[in-house]
């Protein structure tokens, strides 16, 4: 396997002030150096990395900038982090515009993946028909990602309407696409990720590693994730692809990719 890393610890989980008033530009972004983000991950010994949507386009005038940036701290391009409300119909245009540049843009500098999350909230609460409406979008964004090459997954996350296990089934069952379990959120909406990656193996495309306790989510092996049972069922599975290590904020970002790394490599064994 694969171990990469996402650059939002660097500036942590925020968003483009543009999308308050303009969709089309609704992106995720971490407000840190990407440049230094890069730097630090490739010293903490991880092969490739994972961007925000917002973040890589950035480098949308300057795309040698980002393959330079790469080149010279020996990473890859893993996959961005891409995501869309796809309920509301007046917006879906736009959303599907956005996701669209930032495939494009993505494939052109060498990504693996899309990783998509979604699925807003209505403020008067969930309507059943948000489910369809949300697997269709994820079968638009897929045929977008098809089209650059990517491969589509989507991310469940708290704050969305595929918080919980049963959530999650509801909609794997109304979408062909891939998942990409993200074993913090699992837990924090009341899942077991072991029984996540068990039930949906044939599913799993790519994976992102974050460790939790207490509501908040920690570097590895400072939580009480159970990683080493998560990797167990990934090989006997046949999984040999990518696992990145998440951290949404941390007050010294090096150290809390250093610290994951460690744990990777001294209680887990995974040689990177």
């Amino acid at each position: 396997m694969k171990i990469g890393y996402q650059t939002n610890t660097w500036g942590g989980v925020v968003g483009h002030p543009a999308g308050v008033t303009s969709v089309k530009d609704l992106y995720y972004l971490a407000n840190g150096s990407t440049e230094q983000a890069v730097k630090e991950i490739a010293a903490a010994g991880y092969q490739g990395i994972e961007i925000f949507d917002g973040n890589l386009m950035q480098y949308d005038n300057r795309p040698d900038a980002f393959k330079q940036l790469l080149n010279d701290n020996g990473q890859v391009l893993i996959g961005v982090y891409c995501g869309a409300n796809f309920i509301y119909q007046d917006i879906f245009k736009d959303e599907l515009h956005k996701i669209d540049k930032v495939a494009k843009l993505a494939a052109e500098l060498g990504a693996v993946h899309l990783v998509l999350g979604g699925g807003a909230i209505r403020s008067g609460g969930i309507l059943e028909t948000d489910y369809q409406s949300l697997a269709g979008g994820l079968e638009h964004a897929s045929d977008i990602a098809a089209k650059y090459g990517l491969i589509p997954c989507y991310h469940p996350h708290l704050g969305t309407i595929v918080q919980t296990p049963e959530q999650l089934d509801k909609l794997m069952t109304m979408t062909d696409i891939a998942l990409c379990p993200d074993t913090a959120h699992i837990e924090a909406g009341g899942g077991d990720p072991v029984e996540v990656i068990k039930k949906y193996a044939d599913r799993i495309r790519y994976v992102h590693f974050k460790d939790y306790r207490y509501g908040a989510f920690l570097p590895l092996g400072e939580g009480g994730q159970p990683f080493a049972e998560m990797l167990a069922v990934l090989k006997e599975n046949g999984y040999d692809g990518w696992i990145t290590v998440e951290l949404d904020s941390y007050g010294n970002p090096a150290e809390g990719a250093a610290i994951s790394m460690r744990y990777l490599q001294e209680k887990l064994k995974v040689a990177v």
